[in-house]
């Protein structure tokens, strides 16, 4: 019996060389690193919107993936509380800081942030001449479009930028634009700059009857 078994072995492990040695010459030979049965190995989902990369931390968003352009550029990035906090700020009174619209025309006398400049740099020989001096002598410069996928306050502010050699640290792009400029209520200036048209302003808050009474 022990023979016998033994014989077997014998048979069995040469016929496993010679199966091996049949199937690396064959042209059609299998190659036995691959994985012949993919089903069997659980699929991992994308990294997106709530979901957390192979790093295991969130997928970037929106405002991320903007200001990680910007920086690409040598740009920074203002959000609606920075930029508003620029639009208060007493400097802008003195153009220490100012803003600067790169939409066109049309848009631009549609509906602005008040006093900011404008420059279309599609025809920068039109506009240069307005805000190159404010431009050397501004402490902040912020651009600004429409927001959203526009990105002509990216180009305009890096086309001012290097064709003046200014700082980079005192040039910003508020990446809301108008779109969130307005929709945050915030005042708006119709027609030319410094025109005192202005629109989206709230009204005056009316007084109790007990304030009217102490008047």
């Amino acid at each position: 019996m022990r023979r016998t078994l033994l014989e077997a072995l014998v048979v069995a492990g040469i016929g496993a060389v010679l199966a091996f040695a049949a199937n690396g010459l064959s042209p059609r030979g299998l190659e036995l690193s691959n994985n012949y049965f993919p089903g069997a190995q659980p699929s991992l989902p994308a990294p997106g919107k709530g979901q957390t990369n192979a790093a295991g931390t969130n997928a970037s968003s929106p405002t991320e993936l903007l200001a990680a352009r910007l920086r690409e550029d040598g740009l920074q990035l203002a959000d609606s509380k920075q930029a508003e906090q620029f639009f208060q700020d007493p400097r802008r009174d003195q153009d220490g800081v100012i803003f600067i619209d790169a939409r066109d025309d049309k848009h631009y006398l549609a509906g602005h942030i008040p006093s900011a400049y404008h420059f279309d740099r599609f025809h920068p020989e039109d506009y240069l001449t307005n805000v190159v001096q404010v431009c050397l002598t501004a402490q902040r410069i912020v651009f600004y479009c429409n927001g959203g996928d526009c990105d002509d306050s990216e180009h305009a502010a890096v086309m001012l930028r290097d064709s003046m050699g200014l700082p980079r640290d005192k040039v910003f792009v508020y990446g809301g634009g108008m779109a969130e400029w307005s929709s945050n209520g915030l005042p708006i200036e119709v027609g030319a700059r410094n025109s005192g048209q202005l629109t989206n302003v709230a009204p005056a808050a009316t007084p109790s009857r007990a304030e009217a009474t102490k008047r």
